[in-house]
């Protein structure tokens, strides 16, 4: 019933709307799926299993962290943050882009961040932004967040180049994107409309694009300098399992 109750959701409520109601929902779903198989690392909680997440035949079982609505990606990111970076100590001024549920939170309120979001309709940014044409000065932001929207872009080697702009040199960015490994290049067409084809060619309705294993050379069109960090590799299959991270997801960290 909850599993498909939330399938439901995923698919016929939009966005925004749906990040509202999910304040609502989150504590009744920890108290359901508490236990101790899996544990999501941004909270400490512990679950007996996790929520499903995707569209349309690609759910992925054992995904999203019920309290903090985090799913692997978050949960590596964060493991990377607290363990390879100074990100929870020093101060930083940060630019979030379309700021995550489990993260948005938890930034704002670390002491040592200076920390701004944006998005073009995400209730949760502080300001509007189309990051084809940022509206800050160069060298601005120590931290640049921006995941898992470059698919959405019309142009995302320009958007790139002006995330590469605002940020620091010595800080650095962390940009994922849905990428399929069996595709030497990107596949994209910013003019195709129709959402079944979309659907059918990049994975989801409102994308542009599936990007490609030339994934960090297009980062790198944009000016950034790429560090390619393959986190699975520091963490032993059993850990790694209980924190339900993204096998072969490689992170992106980009500097200048």
């Amino acid at each position: 019933m909850i599993k498909a109750a939330f399938r439901f959701a995923l698919k016929a409520v939009p966005r925004p709307l749906l990040i509202r109601l999910s304040y609502a929902v989150r504590p009744v779903l920890a108290a359901l799926y508490r236990g101790d198989r899996y544990e999501d690392p941004i909270d400490g909680r512990t679950y007996k299993k996790l929520l499903p997440y995707g569209y349309e035949g690609r759910q992925r079982e054992n995904a999203l962290a019920p309290a903090s609505m985090s799913l692997e990606r978050h949960r590596l990111m964060w493991l990377y943050l607290k363990e390879e970076t100074d990100f929870f100590t020093a101060p930083k001024k940060v630019l979030h882009v379309a700021p995550e549920q489990c993260f948005y939170g938890r930034f704002r309120k670390m002491k040592n961040l200076d920390y701004l979001t944006a998005d073009i309709d995400s209730p949760l940014a502080d300001v509007k932004m189309d990051i084809h044409d940022i509206q800050y000065p160069e060298n601005t932001f120590d931290v640049v967040f921006c995941n898992h929207v470059l698919e959405h872009v019309t142009d995302d080697i320009q958007c790139m180049s002006e995330l590469c702009r605002v940020l620091k040199p010595g800080g650095f960015a962390i940009m994922q994107v849905p990428l399929d490994r069996n595709l030497e290049f990107t596949d994209e067409d910013p003019t195709l409309e129709d959402p079944e084809e979309r659907k059918r060619r990049f994975g989801q309705y409102d994308h542009v694009r599936l990007h490609g294993l030339d994934y960090p050379n297009r980062l790198r069109k944009g000016g950034f300098t790429v560090k390619e960090v393959n986190y699975q590799e520091k963490l032993s299959p059993a850990l790694f399992e209980r924190y339900r991270l993204p096998e072969k997801e490689v992170l992106y960290v980009c500097t200048k």
